[in-house]
Order: C-alpha cells, then sequence, then structure tokens
C-alpha cells in the first residue's frame, strides 16, 4: 500500500494520515481543534504536535471554543504549567484569544465551518501532486483566508499555518496520487 512519503513509519503519524489527514472536516470543534493545533505546531514537527493531541484534548476541554474563551489568568498557569502541551505563552494566548474570533465568527455565519468552506466552494479541491516536492507550503488561496482571519482578530495564522489547516481538514486534497488514500478522498 503506498502513502504520502511524509507519513514515515511512526504508527500515529501513519494513521494520522490513513484515517484523518485530507478527510473533509465540517464539524466545528474539530475544525477549532485543528486551529489551536496547527498553531502550536509553528517551528515545530507534526509528529511533536500529534503526540501531545490527548494532553491538548485534556488541557482545551475538548476544545470546547466557549469554555476556552472564559480562561483566565488562573487557566493561563494552568496551561504553562502542563507537560502535555507546548508550554508556549504566545500560542497559549493565541489559542484562547482565536477562540473568541472563532465565536464570533459563528455567531455571524452561523458555524465557524460555514465561513472556511466557502473559501473552496463548499468541497474540496483536488491536487495531483505526483511528489512531495510538488506540495507548497502555502497558496494565494491560504494567503487571502490568512488575511481575512487576521482581519477578524486571529492570531499565530499565517498562510503556512492556513494551508496546513486545509490540507488537515480535507479543504484541499493534497494526497500525491499514487497514494492510496487520495483515490479514496476523490470518491
Amino acid at each position: 500500500m503506498q502513502r504520502c512519503g511524509w507519513s514515515t513509519t511512526d504508527p500515529l503519524y501513519i494513521r494520522y494520515h490513513d484515517r484523518e489527514w485530507g478527510v473533509p472536516v465540517h464539524d466545528d470543534r474539530k475544525l477549532f481543534e485543528f486551529l489551536v493545533l496547527e498553531g502550536a505546531q509553528a517551528g515545530l514537527s507534526w509528529l511533536t504536535i500529534l503526540k501531545r493531541r490527548q494532553g491538548y484534548r485534556k488541557a482545551f476541554d475538548g476544545f470546547d471554543p466557549k469554555k476556552v474563551a472564559r480562561y483566565d489568568e488562573s487557566d493561563m498557569r494552568r496551561l504553562l504549567a502542563d507537560r502535555g502541551i507546548i508550554r508556549n505563552r504566545l500560542k497559549i494566548e493565541s489559542a484562547i484569544s482565536n477562540a473568541w474570533a472563532f465565536l464570533d465568527i459563528q455567531e455571524e455565519f452561523g458555524s465557524f465551518d460555514s465561513y472556511i468552506w466557502k473559501f473552496v466552494g463548499g468541497k474540496p479541491i483536488v491536487n495531483r501532486f505526483r511528489a512531495l516536492r510538488e506540495l507548497p507550503a502555502r497558496t494565494a488561496l491560504s494567503d487571502r483566508i490568512s488575511a481575512a482571519l487576521l482581519d477578524r482578530g486571529f492570531s499565530f495564522i499565517g498562510p503556512t499555518i492556513v494551508y496546513a489547516h486545509m490540507q488537515a481538514t480535507g479543504m484541499v486534497n493534497d494526497h500525491v496520487v499514487g497514494c492510496f488514500r487520495h483515490r479514496e478522498l476523490c470518491d
């Protein structure tokens, strides 16, 4: 079975590749989870974040944006002491402030899902890359989405983070064409 070369031999990475990466996500809580995790990844490997994912779920109340938006200084101290997550003050503050921006979008558009998926016309962009070196780190579309989110108060949401979010949540299918998941996600 051929996979995208980035999925390595780590069982956690393989499971993530085979079951999640590139699968369209329309659940707001899951979309918020990926926003927080992608922001936490900045400067780190995705595998580092995947290994801490359960810690993040516990620390951030299952990624309930309403709860995260209410975090105060005592929650900040708790999170900065939590060895189950990346203990970077700026990234943690970003997750909390992004919860507020996320809730504002939900209120205005009915859901974050309806807002974010409008950028791709409600369906995944299917790319047909043959090799990993062809995959972009960012695109004109991720630049546009990043700018729109920044205008709405998000932080740690640059074009590269947005493109990784688009890949993770299936807004784009960037599995290489030889990967078994590319075909499955096109069906």
